[in-house]
């Protein structure tokens, strides 16, 4: 790496400005840049919101600030980019009931009759439970709901969100009865018999049915997830599909100045959303990006509903399903090329990779540079990574293979899930990958997503040695993935996700140094401050 020392008189002469007064400068601090280069600094200066100066400790003689922050070698990133999250779903579900961790359906029944004493009249809506991490491993089914909350409406999701369980009573609200047959989903029965369970498209007349929320409510969930996601150190979100509604929300949020983060936002591929947004055309302002649309093409390995090239190896018979069937894929996907939208399509299973690559390198003969992506990426044969490249990028969240490691091989198999949660491998034929976490799914903070890309363990380091280490990124590769690399997923890069003059000035400060300290410290750093523009949207409490 270059000293700072080297890089200030560099940087100075770019700045354009008539004066030299500025709004911030912080130095004494070990500033990783993120540049091409890589380089480290010691001091930034910020005016207007940007960078107008990045280099060493003699910026504090060449500027005169309004303020001056002396950080005492902490460290600083660029503000971290979460590039796959549901960031207006996580901040519904603050309201609602928090099902993570649960170790049994009887625990989960009790969380529900916890939450009915205390939200009387109130749907019981939740996420969370995950049946592979109960001692009774199968999914479980709605009798026990039935008998006991017979007059409430039950609708809780599978961790993953991609396998609904509710009681009788939304059934009959959702008009789904024995007979209910829904493509790209699964009504999940026993000798016939419904159990309440319902996979991916089949879950959809359950949130059509039920009560939306009042935009009050949906106001108070994106600030309610702002909040988190600032103390996260997060600047910027890119949330895996939104509504026509939901968009124009955050937009007029963020005109009123009312909600600060910056979104990256997926559309939602539905007819009414596609037909409005190719006529109006992509919307970018400073904090609001939209120019991508967000596809499902098959479900979640969790739910075995991920698709699959061969027999499930817990479930024979059972290769999972497409959310999205492969011809709609393809002519979309020919769709979106010509009117010059990004294509980020949800793919799990082999067999959902293999076709949507496939689909993607038809419609992209003639865009040079589309940077189309596929969202998670987890199970590619060695034999279709060859797709991926400049056009096709992966977009991976690490903290998946840690919380999927200890039951992934059951549904895969000893051979198959070498070729799962590859990111070391999709990394070397794409060049480059873009992190999430897909919050609410996993935890939101980005300091697990980054440790679980290096270190492949849980927080209590297993397995021991790391899960296939041979795909473990470095932590070059980790901190590019959730800044340059995920800005470059955006089309963003010249805007964001380095530290650089005339990129807007949003920061993490950390108090450990997370490129350098034992990797087993990692996921418990401080966030001490967040800076977004400029100006501080999170300072940890003294």
């Amino acid at each position: 790496m270059k000293k700072a020392t080297l890089l200030s008189f560099c940087f100075l002469f770019l700045i354009g400005c008539t004066s030299n007064d500025a709004d911030l400068i912080i130095h004494n601090a070990d500033i990783y840049t993120v540049n091409k280069e890589f380089d480290k600094a010691t001091a930034l200066v910020v005016k207007n919101g940007k960078f107008i100066a990045v280099g060493g400790e003699d910026l504090l003689e060449m500027y005169d600030a309004k303020s001056v922050v002396d950080l005492n070698g902490f460290p600083v990133y660029p503000g971290f980019i979460d590039a796959h999250c549901h960031f207006y779903n996580f901040g519904l579900l603050q309201e609602q009931l928090d099902l993570s961790g649960t170790k049994s359906f009887d625990e989960v029944v009790e969380k529900i009759s916890e939450y009915i004493a205390t939200h009387p009249g109130v749907p019981v809506l939740g996420q969370g439970w995950d049946q592979n991490t109960w001692e009774v491993k199968e999914y479980p089914t709605k009798e026990i709901l039935d008998q006991k909350f017979p007059t409430e409406l039950i609708a809780i999701k599978r961790v993953d969100g991609h396998a609904l369980l509710v009681n009788q009573k939304v059934l009959d609200l959702a008009g789904i009865d024995d007979k209910t047959e829904i493509e790209g989903g699964v009504v999940v029965r026993v000798k016939g018999a419904l159990t309440g369970v319902l996979i991916d498209n089949a879950m959809d007349p359950v949130y059509a049915a039920l009560p939306k929320p009042t935009v009050k409510q949906q106001e108070q969930a994106l600030l309610a997830a702002q909040e988190i996601c600032f103390q996260n150190g997060l600047t910027t979100v890119d949330d895996a599909g939104l509504d026509k509604e939901q968009l124009e929300l955050i937009e007029r949020l963020h005109e009123e100045d009312i909600l600060n983060i910056r979104v990256y936002g997926m559309i939602s591929n539905t007819p009414q959303n596609l037909e409005y947004y190719l006529k109006k055309g992509k919307v970018q302002t400073e904090r609001l990006n939209i120019r991508s649309v967000k596809v499902y093409a098959d479900g979640a390995l969790g739910s075995r509903g991920a698709a699959l090239k061969e027999d499930y190896s817990d479930d024979h018979g059972n290769r999972g399903s497409y959310v999205t069937p492969v011809d709609e894929i393809i002519s979309l996907a020919d769709v979106l090329a010509k009117n010059g939208f990004q294509m980020n399509t949800h793919a799990i299973g082999d067999a959902a990779n293999y076709e949507v690559l496939k689909a993607y390198k038809k419609a992209l003969t003639t865009n040079e540079d589309p940077r189309w992506r596929i969202e998670h990426a987890q199970v590619v044969t060695k034999e279709d990574r060859q797709f991926f490249g400049s056009k096709i990028i992966p977009s991976i969240q690490p903290t998946h293979a840690t919380s999927d490691m200890f039951w992934a091989d059951e549904r895969l198999g000893k051979e198959r899930i070498q070729g799962a949660y590859a990111y070391k491998s999709l990394l070397d034929w794409s060049g480059k990958v873009a992190l999430g976490t897909d919050f609410p799914v996993e935890h939101v903070s980005p300091l697990k997503t980054f440790f679980a890309a290096v270190a492949r363990t849980t927080e209590n380091q297993l397995p021991e040695g790391g899960f296939q280490m041979e795909d473990a990124l470095t932590r070059p590769e980790a901190l590019k993935g959730m800044t340059i690399w995920a800005a470059h997923a955006n089309f963003e890069e010249e805007i964001k996700g380095s530290i650089e003059i005339g990129k807007v000035a949003d920061l993490v400060i950390l108090k450990k140094d997370i490129m350098k300290i034992d990797v087993n410290e990692i996921p418990d750093v401080e966030v001490l401050a967040t800076i977004l523009n400029g100006d501080m949207v999170y300072r940890a409490p003294k």
